[in-house]
């Protein structure tokens, strides 16, 4: 099976380079490509990757929306310690939110299973191993990483945790499941469940809405949850996501769940 990575990312130079490394390091015998979908940073990402991969063609991408990219597929050069890796870089032309980078990169993954990795150092590629046997055993459909699970966890914010909790809480009581961790970056999935989808959220709701969506799927995915490292960061490190976009996470419940 191969195994697609996508990465989305907003000013993350300083970070980048680190993750792409530790992405190639793991499952080393298993294929894989990994999308970079820069989501029209301003801190230099943009200027990195024109640097380090270059520029090809001009193409338009999008499922409800057009995005106007420049797309690239090379390899991985040597300097960041890799070969047969398939690299692919996508440019948005202006700031649309996570959502609609992982729409843009999605659409470019050719993988058997698909797999989100956040361009920060919050989570360690190294948890993929746990993920990806329950595919190769064929019990899974969909694994969720969970952050509650035993593993180490940076000790951070209240506030986010007890939002997660009312997220996650809420999610399980509307539709009948037990996750534990539905804000968590790590979602790998068969390509499938992804067909089976319309999704069309822009921002940090895509958590809530694929979640959502695959819990009420009429194909009944089996889904299963995998304890994982969080090594999070404060908002001076770089962190992004803040109490808007819980109060937000409230409403789209509600909406992909019953409207």
């Amino acid at each position: 099976m191969k195994l697609s990575i996508v990465i989305p990312v907003y000013n993350e130079l300083s970070t980048l380079p680190l993750i792409l490394a530790k992405v190639i390091q793991v499952l080393s015998d298993v294929e894989k490509e990994i999308i970079i979908v820069d989501d029209c940073s301003s801190d230099g990402t943009r200027d990195w990757l024109s640097k380090n991969f270059g520029l090809n063609q001009l193409v338009k991408v999008g499922l409800n929306e057009k995005h106007q990219i420049e797309c690239i597929s090379e390899y991985v050069t040597e300097a960041i310690n890799t070969s047969s890796i398939n690299l692919c870089v996508l440019f948005h032309t202006h700031n649309k939110g996570k959502g609609a980078a992982l729409r843009t990169g999605f659409q470019q993954a050719s993988g058997d299973i698909i797999v989100i990795q956040d361009a920060d150092l919050e989570y360690d590629p190294r948890d993929w191993e746990r993920m990806w046997s329950l595919f190769l055993d064929g019990w899974a459909d969909i694994v969720y990483g969970s952050r509650f699970y035993g593993m180490p966890h940076r000790v951070l914010y209240f506030h986010h945790l007890l939002g997660n909790k009312v997220i996650s809480n809420l999610i399980n009581i509307l539709c009948n499941t037990t996750l534990s961790d539905i804000e968590v970056c790590y979602k790998m999935f068969h390509k499938d469940v992804l067909k089976a989808m319309n999704l069309n959220c822009n921002d940090f709701g895509f958590e809530v809405e694929f979640t959502i969506k695959a819990l009420i799927s009429k194909y009944k995915w089996r889904l299963y949850e995998v304890g994982i490292s969080y090594y999070g960061r404060t908002y001076s490190e770089g962190k992004k996501i803040n109490w808007k976009d819980g109060i937000k996470a409230l409403w789209y419940i509600l909406k992909y769940r019953f409207l």
